[in-house]
């Protein structure tokens, strides 16, 4: 079931350095949650907080509070790897696993966590997962060929089929789109829309008709000067944030008058 999250005074660092500043906002439960901005603002370094991804760099941490169905994601008695099984995240470049088939790759996050499977139910998530990733009816005869021999589209779709199978309540896509043709990108988007019945999607693009297209709510992350942390400068519906924003900076770089 898909959860809402809530996130307070979240600051970002590397080190020493503070990349992202004071975040708060609410991401709704079943909604598509989309963060713009210009290159360097922070938006993937905090969306890769939101599944304590951020923290596998060294020196690397997060402030303030991610909660997530009552529970803070950075409370010192949880456990990371159950907040990633909790939290999915898609990548920018497709990355099935090269030495596995189409098959193994659906399974091998549940396989990571909870061990070895019976082969009926093991079918059972595989065709589950694909079809939740619309791609069943194309590769369900070749389920045993390598994950790598499809199409880049086909690939990102078999990764988010990965990524549902271990059943998360929100799934994370950091610029899901950015390799891939038009219409695999179409295919993609036409998928956000379909999953977001299941979970709750939060989505980084750098594609102003793409956020325009999938999300409910955009967040506009920016610079207030060059070497300054990143900022969340608006969070809104997506429709006010592309008619008519609060803040000017905001529709500056929607307008492409910068960023």
């Amino acid at each position: 079931m898909a959860k809402s999250i809530d996130i307070s005074d979240v600051n970002i660092y590397y080190g020493d350095f503070l990349a992202v500043e004071g975040v708060n906002m609410t991401i709704r439960a079943g909604a598509v949650t989309a963060f713009i901005g210009p290159s360097g603002c922070g938006k993937s370094t905090f969306l890769r907080s939101l599944n304590r991804m951020h923290e596998v760099i060294p020196g690397a941490r997060v402030e303030g509070k991610i909660v997530v169905d009552g529970q803070d994601l950075y409370d010192p008695g949880v456990d990371p790897v159950a907040v990633r099984r909790q939290v999915g995240m898609v990548f920018q470049r497709p990355n099935p696993f090269p030495t596995m088939s189409i098959y193994d790759n659906v399974l091998a996050g549940l396989k990571l966590n909870a061990g070895k499977m019976k082969k009926s139910a093991a079918d059972e998530v595989v065709e589950r997962s694909l079809r939740g990733a619309n791609l069943w009816n194309e590769v369900k005869d070749r389920l045993n060929k390598p994950g790598m021999g499809l199409s880049g589209g086909q690939q990102q779709r078999l990764c988010i089929a990965r990524a549902i199978a271990v059943e998360p309540q929100v799934l994370l896509m950091d610029e899901p789109c950015s390799a891939l043709d038009p219409i695999s990108t179409s295919a993609i988007e036409d998928l956000i829309h379909e999953l977001k019945n299941d979970f709750t999607i939060v989505i980084v693009t750098h594609n102003m008709q793409q956020a325009a297209r999938v999300s409910d709510d955009t967040g506009f992350f920016n610079l207030k000067a060059t070497g300054e942390p990143g900022h969340l400068v608006e969070f809104n519906p997506t429709k006010k944030m592309f008619a008519n924003p609060d803040d000017p900076a905001t529709e500056a770089y929607i307008s492409g008058r910068f960023g």
